[in-house]
């Protein structure tokens, strides 16, 4: 029940700060929205839920999210080729309860359903904090096996304006069977995101 209060309160903050940056944003000149390339894609910021389904989420732990994504490599010519060419990415999840954290890198593909709503894909990995193995059974930290551990990740968002746009994202974590333990880490969550 503590995790369903803080993901609500988390997502209210995030609706509430988006719906005001847009309205900022949408004062703008025209002028000012036109900006040279950059190195920098995007920027999210946001909360989830550490593995709801597991036991590091048992009483509802939450994270801090954040991340950022650079400029495609190359561009295409055309809209389909270009849902191939991924963006790189790099990010990190703090848990506010001392339980798994982790920094991240990897790709990710974003493909546009309509012109407001898009749904996104990510392939990595993941460096983390948390345990290898757990011999408690009744113990709230969840047994890793290694680090690194592979992560993908899976979103569906809606753009705000030509900069802002909010998502929902899962996220998963494993060792593929790569180490002796594998149950993996899930977390679900909402982020506010920023394109440049």
């Amino acid at each position: 029940m503590r995790v369903s209060k803080a993901l609500g309160f988390s997502l209210l903050v995030l609706f509430i700060g988006s719906t005001s940056l847009f309205a900022a944003d949408a004062k703008k000149p025209l002028s000012a929205a036109s900006a040279q390339p950059s190195l920098l894609s995007e920027f999210r910021i946001g909360f989830s839920a550490q593995d709801p389904w597991g036991p590091e989420g048992e009483d509802g732990s939450a994270n801090l999210t954040g991340e950022i994504l650079l400029a495609k490599p190359f561009t295409a010519s055309d809209l389909f080729t270009s849902y191939f060419i991924p963006r790189p990415h790099f990010g990190g999840s703090l848990n506010f309860d001392g339980r798994t954290s982790f920094a991240y890198t990897g790709l990710t593909w974003t493909i546009d359903v309509t012109p407001d709503v898009f749904v996104e894909g990510s392939v990595g990995g993941a460096f983390h904090n948390g345990k290898d193995k757990v011999n408690d059974p009744f113990s709230d930290r969840q047994a890793l096996g290694c680090s690194p551990l592979f992560r993908e990740s899976g979103s569906v968002g809606v753009r705000l304006s030509a900069n802002w746009s909010v998502m929902a994202t899962i996220e998963h974590l494993s060792n593929a069977g790569t180490c002796s333990d594998n149950r993996g880490l899930t977390n679900v969550g909402a982020r506010v995101g920023y394109s440049f």
